[in-house]
């Protein structure tokens, strides 16, 4: 059974200065040696994790991000139609971010029930087995 990996334990990961770190590269090892299921992330969570290791690093350590993220293990989901309108509805309903929705979404859509996150919505949020 797959386990879905948002971006808050991604950025947390690489960035040695975020509150997580040490959990995100304890939790991370763990995911990627097949602990938790097999890891997914999609090309939503792709885009946040990049754009804010370039806000908050800078454009070298956004393209090492990158390249790590397209060459890992993670398999990579892209938000179809059927997600995105799914997405759109819980937005305009939750308020939470947009992304956030499209994590929901795919996740039902996919049947994953587990979700790697950092994040306490998220965490809340009916149907998911959130870990930590």
């Amino acid at each position: 059974m797959p386990i879905f990996i948002d971006s808050s334990v991604l950025v947390a990961y690489h960035n040695s200065r975020v509150e997580h770190h040490k959990e995100a590269v304890q939790l991370l090892t763990r995911c990627v040696e097949g602990e938790f299921g097999e890891p997914w992330i999609s090309d939503y969570i792709f885009d946040e994790v990049v754009t804010v290791t370039l806000v908050k690093v800078g454009l070298e350590k956004a393209v090492e991000v990158g390249d790590y993220l397209l060459s890992s293990e993670l398999k990579m989901l892209k938000v179809d139609e059927e997600s995105f309108r799914e997405a759109w509805t819980l937005f305009q309903k939750e308020g939470m971010s947009f992304t956030d929705c499209t994590i929901i979404a795919v996740m039902r859509q996919n049947g994953i029930e587990k979700l790697l996150t950092f994040d306490k919505r998220l965490k809340e949020t009916e149907g998911i087995k959130a870990l930590p």
